[in-house]
C-alpha cells in the first residue's frame, strides 16, 4: 500500500506557525505534494525541513519571488526529480515539479488560479493548453516504460456542480467556468486519466477540500473540491480509500486547503 497526500500550504512559512509540524511528523502518508510553498529551499524554515524526515524537492518562482512554488516530499531519494514540464513561459514560475519513484511518476501541480475576463484568466488558459498537450505526451511514455502517473494538487477548477457548494453563484467565476471544466472533461474522456478521488466518492457533494477565510465557510462546509489525484487508469483503479484531512475547527487550520490523501494498493 502507498498513501500519496496532497495539500496547498497557502506559504510554507505562514503554515510552520500554525501548525503544519506536528501534521509532517505524524501523517502516515509516503509521499506528500505540497503547492503555494512560497519560499524557495534556503527560505523554508529547518524546523520545517526536519519535520517527519522527508527528502524534500523544491520548484520555487524565479519570476515572482514569494509567490506559488511547489514541493514533493518523498521518503527517500527519489530515483529522477524534475521542474516544470518543458515550458518556456512556465517552467520558471514554480507550478509544477515530478519525481520518480519505482513504478511510479508523481508530480505536484499548482495551475494557475485565473480571473474572469483579465490577463490572468488568458494566462491560465495558455497553462492548460500547454499543460494538457504534456499530460498526453508524458502519459505514454510512462506506459511505454511501464510506470503509472498521477498529478496531484491544487488544479483550481471545479469539474462539476458538485465540486462546489455554491455552483450557482459561480457561473461566471473563474474555477467554475465552462471552458475550464470542458478542459477537465475533455482530459478525464480520453480514458487515460481519472479524477481519483471522484471514483471513489461519485453522486456525493464534495469531499470538498477548499473554504474562504471569509465569514463560515468552513463552519457550514461551503467549499469547493479542487484539490485533485489525477491518475492514469490502471494506477487509478488501486486506489482503495480517499479521505480529506480536515481541521476538527476553523482556528486548528494551518491553511485554506485540507490536505487530499489517497490510499493506493500497488
Amino acid at each position: 500500500m502507498r498513501t500519496i497526500a496532497t495539500a496547498n500550504v497557502n506559504g510554507i512559512r505562514a503554515a510552520a506557525k500554525k501548525g503544519i509540524l506536528p501534521w509532517l511528523e505524524q501523517t502516515q502518508a509516503d509521499v506528500v505534494l505540497l503547492q503555494e510553498v512560497r519560499a524557495d529551499h534556503t527560505q523554508i524554515p529547518a524546523e520545517v525541513l526536519e519535520a517527519g524526515d522527508w527528502h524534500w524537492h523544491v520548484a520555487p518562482s524565479t519570476v515572482a519571488k514569494g509567490r506559488a512554488g511547489v514541493a514533493v516530499l518523498t521518503r527517500g531519494e527519489p530515483e529522477n526529480a524534475r521542474i516544470g514540464f518543458g515550458s518556456t513561459e512556465f517552467d520558471t514560475h514554480g507550478r509544477y515539479a515530478e519525481v520518480d519513484l519505482p513504478g511510479l511518476t508523481v508530480a505536484s501541480l499548482y495551475l494557475p488560479s485565473g480571473e474572469t475576463d483579465t490577463p490572468r484568466q488568458v494566462e491560465k488558459e495558455r497553462f492548460m493548453a500547454a499543460f494538457a498537450e504534456y499530460l498526453a505526451t508524458a502519459a505514454a511514455k510512462a506506459h511505454a516504460a511501464g510506470r503509472e502517473m498521477l498529478v496531484c494538487g491544487d488544479w483550481n477548477i471545479a469539474h462539476a456542480e458538485a465540486d462546489l457548494k455554491n455552483w450557482k453563484s459561480n457561473k461566471k467565476t473563474a474555477g467554475f467556468l465552462p471552458n475550464e471544466r470542458e478542459w477537465l472533461t475533455t482530459l478525464y474522456g480520453t480514458g487515460t486519466f481519472v479524477d481519483v478521488v471522484r471514483t471513489l466518492h461519485p453522486n456525493v457533494e464534495g469531499p470538498y477540500s477548499w473554504w474562504s477565510y471569509r465569514g463560515r465557510a468552513f463552519d457550514n462546509d461551503a467549499g469547493w473540491r479542487i484539490d485533485l489525484h489525477v491518475a492514469t487508469a490502471a494506477l487509478a483503479a488501486k486506489a482503495t480509500k480517499a479521505w480529506v484531512d480536515r481541521a476538527a475547527a476553523h482556528d486548528q487550520r494551518w491553511s485554506d486547503h485540507a490536505p487530499v490523501l489517497v490510499t493506493y494498493d500497488h
